[in-house]
């Protein structure tokens, strides 16, 4: 049982982001990480909680606030960036989020900034107007990683959630090879005690890694998913 858990939970690729970013500053360009998901499970404090990290591994960050939806988000991310002393791209609301990210990765390229990290709206999975609108983004700029970002507290409605978005954004996509969901961000991980199946479920429909998981408040409240951990809480 452990063995098969454990192999479950190694996902099919792995993704070494300070390896990619140093591979991608080398061919002159930034290297870009979109953050997709739902309303609410806390995306622009996990991509600040990156943001952080990356600072710590000497990589200058930009973000790109693409969330040109909701209203009072890229004011959320504002105080991020200023907080962490970060720049930003924005260009208000009402605009579109994939030309704003495309805007942003030029002018990452000409500051000469490592990584751009760029915040959606959340949208409901069977929302096809915002689908459409991630889709188009993701088709248009490219970027390097896809991350999905999901509450642990949810159980299967995240398993839900992000096999609809893989399924959307396969369907949506205007490209030959359609891009899917590279990675996974898990957040409130501190709050779901044993109950670590959704991040098995999520691992096994999708074949994307869990990135990080976010158990609290702070920047620094960001792990590496430790396979070993999660599988003994798992056979508690």
């Amino acid at each position: 049982m452990e063995d098969a858990l454990v192999r479950i939970l190694t996902p099919k690729r792995s993704i070494d982001v300070l390896r990619d970013v140093h591979a991608a500053k080398e061919q002159g360009r930034p290297y870009v990480i979109t953050f997709v998901g739902v309303n609410g499970v806390g995306k622009s404090t996990n991509l600040a909680k990156i943001a952080y990290w990356l600072q710590q591994h000497n990589i200058s960050v930009m973000m790109a606030a693409c969330d040109t939806f909701r209203s009072g988000a890229v004011e959320q991310l504002r105080t991020h960036a200023r907080r962490l002393q970060i720049p930003i791209f924005e260009k208000g609301y009402e605009k579109d989020p994939a030309v704003v990210a495309k805007e942003a990765i030029q002018e990452a390229s000409r500051n000469g900034s490592d990584l751009v990290l760029v915040d959606t709206a959340g949208r409901m999975q069977d929302n096809e107007p915002l689908m459409r609108a991630l889709s188009k983004l993701i088709s248009l700029n490219s970027p390097d990683l896809v991350l999905f970002v999901g509450e642990a507290l949810v159980g299967n409605d995240a398993v839900d959630q992000l096999s609809k978005f893989n399924q959307k954004l396969a369907d949506l996509s205007n490209s030959p090879t359609s891009r899917v969901i590279d990675g996974i961000v898990l957040t409130k991980f501190d709050c779901i005690d044993d109950k670590v199946g959704a991040a098995l479920s999520m691992v096994y429909i999708s074949g994307a890694p869990v990135m990080f998981v976010g158990c609290g408040q702070s920047y620094t409240d960001l792990k590496k998913l430790n396979v070993k951990t999660i599988v003994k809480t798992l056979l508690k």
